[in-house]
């Protein structure tokens, strides 16, 4: 698990250190950098993988891509960095420290080139604990083809290279072709793909939440596309993932995603993405509370906080909505809520929520907290 990320240069981010739990939650004004910050490790994990970064691997993986001089921070009486500097600690103390400068920094289709410093060539040097002479591990550190540091081959390194974020669009999440532009299905477009994946005991685990949506009788793939045949569905929509309502009658209760309301989509997306062992370790989810009643909102951040931990995931969340705070309990050390905001001179800072043992059993809710900005996180222009 990514236990800690620091992250220099970065967009507003001129420097910043997080540590990260199993759920973490970012909060904050509008355009204070909480999507900067997921968008940081996703421009860290391409450099790891690749080590270059350029604009087609930043716009497949949902980054927003820009000139490089606009990625590196620029505030005013400050000189401009060259590179954007993150480094990333696992939990059990591996890190990997990425250094990454534009070829062109007025270029917007410029590569960006993974280098290396030498706090990494100590971190190597004792990570490996070899009595080399000096030269050979120098000239192995120089050349990046043959850099092997223990990180790589771990399972964190495998999350890293793996890493998503999902900004949900609900007609990806029913299959119209127009949306499914990402081969890595971060607009959701490949729900019905991921639940057909799913291990019989995986689906069985899934269908358990199906009490969360009030109409819902079942779900199913229908793996030949036969009902489309029947006329379930006009050729809109490629996914093969239909719906039964409890309330219709048998003969005429079942509909396509097509027609499905934006709902139970997402609800299934995030749930069945946690659930399955096919899907990211580490994955993002920006404005997680999009078309969710509140009500909701606050009973799947309960449930995806036991999932996390369930199986072996790692989520950042950004969110705009209260309701979603009050299924977050703060007093596991696994979930954690930050507060993001911009200082006096404008660069992204984050801050730790955290509660006293007094408020523990006085009832107090996170979202009437917020709401009323005893946790910040809210505009003091008006």
């Amino acid at each position: 698990m990514i236990e800690n990320i620091e992250i220099k240069n970065f967009k507003s981010i001129l420097d910043d250190n997080i540590s990260l739990g199993r759920l973490n939650v970012f909060i904050g004004e509008n355009g204070v950098g909480k999507s900067n910050i997921l968008e940081a490790l996703l421009f860290a994990s391409i450099a790891t993988t690749y080590n270059t970064v350029d604009a087609d691997l930043l716009y497949t993986n949902g980054f927003r891509v820009c000139k490089p001089s606009l990625l590196l921070s620029s505030f005013k009486g400050k000189t401009q960095s060259t590179s954007i500097d993150i480094n990333i600690e696992s939990n059990d103390g591996r890190i990997i420290n990425s250094s990454i400068s534009p070829e062109d920094i007025d270029s917007i289709t410029s590569k960006w080139i993974k280098t290396h410093s030498f706090e990494l060539f100590m971190a190597m040097m004792n990570e490996r604990k070899q009595k080399l002479p000096f030269e050979e591990i120098w000239g192995e550190f120089e050349n990046i083809d043959k850099l092997d540091m223990s990180f790589k081959g771990t399972q964190d390194y495998k999350a890293l290279s793996n890493y998503i974020i999902y900004t949900l669009n609900t007609e990806a999440l029913r299959g119209i072709p127009e949306f499914q532009k990402s081969r890595k299905g971060i607009y959701g477009e490949n729900l019905d793909l991921i639940i057909n994946e799913l291990t019989k005991e995986e689906l069985a685990e899934l269908k358990e939440y199906s009490y969360s949506v009030s109409w819902l009788s079942d779900f199913f793939i229908d793996e030949d596309d036969s009902l489309k045949k029947e006329g379930y569905k006009l050729n809109y929509s490629k996914s093969l993932l239909y719906f039964r309502d409890k309330y219709m009658q048998a003969k005429n209760n079942l509909f396509s995603s097509e027609n499905s309301n934006e709902g139970i989509l997402h609800v299934l997306f995030y749930l069945s993405t946690i659930i399955s062992s096919k899907t990211p370790k580490l994955f993002a989810v920006d404005n997680i509370e999009t078309s969710l009643n509140p009500h909701l909102c606050r009973h799947l951040m309960t449930k995806m906080s036991e999932l996390v931990k369930k199986h072996d995931k790692q989520m950042l969340i950004t969110t705009h909505n209260p309701a979603i705070l009050d299924g977050l309990n703060l007093f596991d050390d696994d979930i954690r809520l930050f507060e993001v905001y911009r200082t006096d001179l404008g660069d992204t800072k984050t801050r730790r929520i955290t509660l006293n043992e007094k408020m523990k059993h006085k009832g107090y809710k996170l979202s009437e907290l917020w709401t009323n900005g005893k946790l910040g996180a809210i505009s003091n222009n008006f």
